[in-house]
């Protein structure tokens, strides 16, 4: 009979014992909670920091639960099932808006697109299930980004390239971005990836009230925006946009919607 792995054991005793009780614990009150030697506590505790599951606070020096637990408590949705929780309110809006409507994830260092609904017109369009949008300059990004703490720090850790004279790179501006994401509860990009097309996005969160995904229409400037208020987005569009956003999250579990 295969014999299990010691060190895999007790790191696993450790997120246990951090995800209860208190919030934050000092390296003392693991290795005395597991029987580990103070020494061969740190050397676990390194390690899971290293890979993000466990954080540091810089004043105390005490051990709390990482933000990639997060990417990895959120795996057990399915894809496929948020594909299928948001397709008839994504074809509505797609109806309702006009535009092409976009249902992403993220996915590495960027958004993952899983579901696109064209825009219904006779134009000629290209389905881009599977393409990857930026974190830093599309609206599913800086939605994303601005409620998952694991796109965050994919955003901060990385360069912000510049697509058009509209991108916003720099990270106290950025920063401010998100803020007001969070504030108002969508993001906008108005020619920030792509001159000429702008985008509104909203957030989805599962029952946990983690942020599981993004929803968002794409189009002409001229037409996704105010004629009258240069890069100021239709107010129509951004309910229709949030309203499908908690409708999603709603049939997801999410409470507060």
């Amino acid at each position: 009979m295969a014999r299990n792995i010691q060190s895999l054991e007790r790191a696993a005793a450790m997120l246990r014992l951090l995800a209860g009780g208190e919030r934050r614990l000092g390296l003392s009150d693991i290795a005395s909670a597991l029987g580990l030697a103070k020494g061969t506590a740190h050397g676990i505790l390194r390690t899971l920091q290293a890979e993000g599951f466990v954080e540091q606070d810089a004043a105390s020096g005490r051990y709390q639960l990482g933000a990639e637990l997060l990417r990895l408590g959120n795996s057990y949705l399915d894809v496929h099932e948020l594909r299928a929780r948001a397709l008839v309110w994504t074809d509505d809006l797609a109806r309702s808006s006009g535009e092409a409507v976009y249902l992403g994830v993220l996915h590495q260092q960027g958004v993952l697109i899983v579901h696109h609904v064209f825009r219904p017109d006779d134009s000629r369009q290209v389905l881009e299930v599977g393409a990857m949008q930026p974190l830093h300059s599309t609206a599913l990004g800086k939605v994303i980004t601005a409620y998952d703490p694991v796109a965050h720090s994919e955003v901060v850790d990385t360069e912000r390239k510049e697509f058009t004279a509209k991108t916003v790179c720099e990270l106290g501006e950025f920063e401010a971005v998100l803020d007001l994401t969070r504030a108002r509860g969508y993001a906008a990009d108005v020619e920030e990836t792509w001159e000429g097309v702008a985008s509104v996005a909203a957030p989805i969160h599962d029952r946990h009230r983690m942020p599981v995904g993004a929803v968002g229409i794409t189009g002409a400037v001229e037409r996704v925006c105010k004629a009258d208020e240069e890069g100021a987005l239709r107010p129509e569009l951004i309910a229709a946009v949030r309203d499908c956003a908690r409708a999603v999250s709603r049939d997801l579990g999410a409470s507060r919607f």
